[in-house]
């Protein structure tokens, strides 16, 4: 990677360590760097009348007068557009921590460096910079009332998108999972952002949920007949599984498009299945003797009991996409994402890595023993007519 066009800031209080890195980036190719050796120096250089404007700031967590975190506080309200790394002399989970904060303030972390720093790790984490996107320019995301949204339903303007599921081991199409979309005839295609807080401040979710099982199973039957025997995968609030109608309503769903239930698979965000309610238990249960698939979506992100997991008879783990996203590139996060993993194969479950944007995600989850992946690098979500083009491009790809 051709760094000379980058501008490095190294922010180090103790004068042989600022040195050394500064070796350290003209060996790689840098030619623009400036140096600071405390906290309110390097603020100054980020300010709006400093030019040119630094790339890459390399934060010692040490400095003098306005340490790191102070600084990395300071950044994120400014809007930094710079990317950071963080260095210091810590243990790697406390430096994981202090990557945690800095992101959960919206800084652009390339990561955390122990100290003496060495070369070959700096030029890996440099190795990760791309230069920030351009402000965007797109009209605001529009927002519908609950009338507006329960007529748009009303006139079929809702359509399941499919985003495919990949074995990580072979590369085969395991599956699809529906994202509901608005086509409205206005705005286009929308997001849920459009329409589900309308739904949810109203209870009745509910609405939506069963049009895109409706419409989901009707795709699939579609898919069937056309030689694609691939699974969906839908995600149902735990209110709309919960309904007393809800095995009465799905059974005749499948009988009326002649799919058979192994051929669905349930998703539910992990906070609302780990539950001591015995109804709910027993609904689980019962979908899973008669064949349905249960997942445990957005995995990582509740506070779970192992206990009451355990008890989940859930088929899949889905990890959230914040523990995939960078897990390559920083070890605590890997560590994490590795627990995940051996979590679900303790308790014989199939795991999905969600939110996989690279093929450095996608080799790395290989590595790991990953079931399967979701994300941008294999595919958006797209309409179930435009899946078996895509999957004959998939399939020439791998084969």
């Amino acid at each position: 990677m051709d760094i000379a066009h980058l501008h490095f800031l190294v922010a180090e209080g103790e004068t042989r360590a600022r040195k050394s890195l500064c070796d350290m980036l003209a060996t790689l190719g840098a030619t623009q760097i400036t140096e600071v050796s405390d906290g309110n120096s390097a603020l100054k250089c980020f300010h709006d009348t400093y030019a040119p404007p630094v790339s890459i700031a390399i934060v010692d967590l040490g400095l003098a007068g306005m340490d790191g975190l102070e600084l990395i506080r300071h950044l994120a309200a400014m809007n930094c557009r710079a990317r950071v790394i963080i260095i210091g002399q810590l243990e790697s989970m406390l430096l994981f921590s202090i990557e945690t904060m800095a992101q959960a303030y919206g800084l652009e972390l390339l990561g955390t460096l122990a100290k003496p720093v060495n070369g070959a790790a700096l030029q890996e984490l440099i190795g990760h910079y791309a230069p920030p996107p351009a402000p965007s320019r797109r009209a605001p995301v529009p927002i519908f009332t609950f009338a507006q949204v329960g007529l748009g339903l009303q006139e079929r303007q809702f359509e399941p998108y499919f985003q495919p599921k990949i074995a990580l081991e072979t590369g085969h199409v395991k599956g699809l999972e529906v994202f509901a979309r608005w086509v409205h005839p206005d705005h286009g295609v929308l997001g849920p952002s459009s329409f589900i807080d309308a739904l949810e401040e109203n209870n009745r979710i509910d609405f939506l949920d069963w049009w895109m099982i409706e419409k989901s199973v009707e795709r699939c039957r579609e898919l069937h007949d056309q030689g694609l025997t691939v699974e969906v995968s839908i995600n149902v609030a735990p209110e709309t599984l919960a309904h007393p109608a809800f095995m009465q309503q799905i059974s005749a769903c499948v009988e009326r498009h002649q799919v058979a239930p192994r051929y669905l698979t349930f998703e539910m965000p992990e906070s609302s299945v780990l539950t001591n309610d015995p109804s709910f238990l027993e609904r689980l249960v019962r979908l899973r003797m008669i064949g349905y698939g249960l997942a445990i979506d957005d995995y990582g992100t509740g506070r779970s009991n192992l206990q009451l997991l355990a008890r989940v008879p859930f088929t899949e783990l889905k990890i959230d996409r914040s523990f995939v996203d960078g897990a390559s590139r920083k070890r605590g996060l890997g560590t994490v994402l590795s627990s995940c993993l051996a979590l679900a194969k303790s308790l014989d479950r199939e795991s999905c890595a969600v939110g996989v944007e690279t093929r450095q995600d996608w080799d790395f989850l290989q590595g790991l023993g990953c079931t399967y992946a979701q994300g941008y690098h294999i595919a958006r979500p797209m309409k179930a007519e435009a899946f078996p083009a895509w999957l004959e491009e998939w399939t020439q790809f791998f084969d």
